[in-house]
């Protein structure tokens, strides 16, 4: 039985990232997760897959986006709302988060190489071991002193 849910699960997310993007939010709307449009722009790849299935296993229950290990990498994903999200080990490079509200993101194991986060809220983020060369984070809005510190030495660029 878990075996047949899990490949329905795997069904419905390939059937989910072969949609168009207009197609992808009216499904996300009649499960009522539309807040989570970011999902309409994903690739159709397996760390994708996987990431879908999380989200359609109880859509209802859904308070916070499970991105781990998703590739959302060259996305627009400006102005999205990631408010404790759990970006590990996610495949974010040369993606764009522009105004973004990160608070409490986890980016722990991420690649933000060459990453656009201008704007973005990052008040309680956890950077652990996170590829953040030529990142982009303007002023870094809500990060502390040691986070920045931290970050620049690991290839990070801040505007001042």
């Amino acid at each position: 039985m878990l075996q047949s849910t899990t490949q329905n699960l795997r069904f419905q997310a390939i059937q989910f990232l072969e949609k168009s993007p207009e197609q992808r939010l009216q499904f996300l709307q009649q499960l009522g997760i539309a807040r989570y449009d970011f999902l309409t722009k994903m690739r159709l790849n397996e760390a994708n897959i996987n990431c879908i299935m999380r989200f359609l296993v109880n859509p209802n229950n859904l308070k916070f986006p499970n991105l781990i290990e998703a590739d959302l990498s060259n996305l627009n994903l400006d102005e999205v709302n990631l408010i404790r999200g759990n970006l590990s080990k996610a495949n974010l490079q040369n993606s764009s988060f522009k105004n973004a509200d990160l608070l409490f993101a986890n980016f722990t194991n991420a690649d933000l190489r060459k990453a656009d986060l201008q704007g973005a809220t990052l008040n309680e983020t956890i950077w652990l071991n996170a590829l953040v060369d030529e990142c982009q984070f303007g002023e870094g809005i809500g990060l502390t002193i040691s986070q920045r510190k931290d970050l620049q030495l690991r290839g990070a660029r801040f505007d001042y």
